[in-house]
């Protein structure tokens, strides 16, 4: 039991809290914030009262979960709901620590003097802070049945794997990850510039995009790879001036810092800081477990272990190979590795530019980190020993390629089309009739060896597959 000087903090800075129980707004700083749009597919699941289940809203730091569920509370205002009915609860708080989720909607009732237990929205940001939260929420969702929770928190891997292990027919997860190209230019409104191409053959893409400016789309590219990938970021000069300061020290070290090591045990905090460092540098390259332990000096195992965290915490995201006619191998012995979002290297090293030797990984890796936002389906990569394509989509049903794709930041083979060589050989391995191709600003389509190449600059692509895997989210 808490003793009445506690609980009368506990209830105070619950009020402080929850500042539209006497304005019927939420903060204005918050407010004037624009609205992720992942914000129009959560709202719908926030709103759902036929199933009675949690929302788990997860995902990398400072990617504005917390923005979205205050902008929740403002949408739920602005559409009738009593003010009264709606606590939120940032668990991070120390003033909270070992306080049950129950306890804590019992003193939002007495902080807003509501004695009935009915028809709340109760949000608690954070979760991972409260040991145990799966069985305390699991509890509140069987006992407050009129009631809807919504929590959240930073530290994806555990907040999955507790989710899906506790929460089975209870829990509803919704992962909020980096920003896309499209949400970029979305929130820095130049989507003046963008219109819809001819484009329509690509399997998985329902609509292309291209641009009236591509120059000035090329730039935005550029800036989101070295600064776009958090909405904080994206309209700060001052940050943008130092990225690694703010980047670093609220996404990067936190989580090898603090919440791998207190989810996995991890001892060597510094070991890991120099894994991933290197990871980072070398995002977009080919791996093995024998490279990865060679270059770091980490044991294989360990090393396996790592990838896995990292991925877990969702920093990287490691791509699988296949063949030259698109056959997975037996044995993954070779494999490559992302960043989740180009501008965490930024971060780590310095802002690239256009003509940087590193371009060419970055452009890849933007792409990449645009596919990542789909959960149901995942791009390979195809290597031999002659060749290499950059990404490969492959069938559920026929486990047989779809299409196949060569990332460049270059013009040169939209003029020599017969330099693409290892991706005129997989097509016909594989049987695909055409391929895809981006350059920095060309667009067209060429006919050679039979294979039909359509070109698109790299920076429309990558708008294209953000807003079509949005737009697919919307729909299912």
């Amino acid at each position: 039991m808490i003793k009445n000087v506690a609980k009368e903090q506990i209830v105070d800075r619950i009020k402080f809290e929850n500042p539209w129980w006497l304005d019927n707004q939420i903060e204005k700083d918050y407010n004037e914030l624009p609205r992720r749009e992942y914000f129009k597919i959560f709202k719908t699941l926030a709103y759902e009262r036929e199933i009675r289940r949690a929302i788990v809203l997860m995902g990398p730091r400072r990617v504005g979960k917390t923005v979205m569920l205050h902008h929740l509370v403002q949408d739920l205002l602005e559409n009738g709901k009593d003010s009264k009915k709606i606590v939120f609860i940032t668990i991070e708080n120390p003033i909270y620590n070992n306080v049950s989720l129950e306890d804590l909607f019992k003193y939002s009732r007495l902080a807003v003097g509501e004695e009935t237990m009915d028809d709340w929205i109760v949000i608690f940001d954070e979760i991972q802070y409260l040991k145990n939260w799966e069985v305390h929420l699991k509890s509140l969702v069987d006992s407050y049945r009129s009631c809807k929770f919504i929590v959240s928190g930073s530290a994806a891997a555990a907040l999955r794997l507790k989710s899906t292990e506790s929460g089975a027919g209870r829990f509803s997860d919704f992962m909020l990850p980096p920003l896309t190209f499209h949400e970029y230019i979305s929130l820095k409104k130049f989507d003046q510039i963008i219109v819809p191409s001819k484009i329509h053959w690509q399997e998985n893409i329902t609509s292309f995009y291209t641009t009236t400016h591509i120059t000035e789309l090329n730039q935005h590219f550029h800036d989101y790879m070295n600064f776009g990938g958090y909405p904080e970021v994206i309209f700060s000069k001052t940050i943008q001036s130092n990225p690694g300061r703010y980047i670093r020290h609220d996404i990067i070290d936190k989580v090898l810092l603090r919440d791998l090591p207190s989810l996995y045990g991890i001892r060597d905090v510094q070991e890991l800081n120099s894994f991933f460092t290197t990871i980072a540098y070398n995002t977009a390259n080919e791996f093995s477990y024998e490279k990865l332990s060679a270059q770091s000096g980490i044991q294989k195992a360990l090393a396996k272990k790592y990838i896995e965290y990292l991925e877990a915490a969702f920093l990287i995201k490691q791509i699988k190979r296949v063949d030259n006619a698109g056959k997975k191998f037996k044995r993954e012995n070779f494999f490559k590795l992302y960043l989740t979002n180009p501008s965490l290297r930024s971060a780590l090293f310095s802002p690239i530019s256009q003509n940087d030797d590193l371009i060419g990984n970055m452009v890849e890796t933007a792409i990449y980190s645009q596919w990542m936002h789909r959960e149901w389906f995942t791009p390979w990569y195809a290597r031999w020993n002659n060749g290499e394509v950059d990404m490969i989509g492959i069938s559920d049903k026929t486990l047989k390629p779809i299409w196949a794709l060569e990332i460049k930041w270059s013009n040169r083979y939209f003029e020599k089309p017969s330099e693409l060589k290892s991706l005129i050989k997989f097509c016909k391995e594989s049987k695909l009739r055409n391929a895809l191709v981006t350059t920095v600003d060309k667009e067209g389509i060429k006919n050679f060896d039979g294979i039909e190449i359509q070109y698109i600059p790299a920076s429309t692509y990558a708008y294209t597959i953000g807003r079509n895997t949005l737009n697919q989210k919307k729909m299912k």
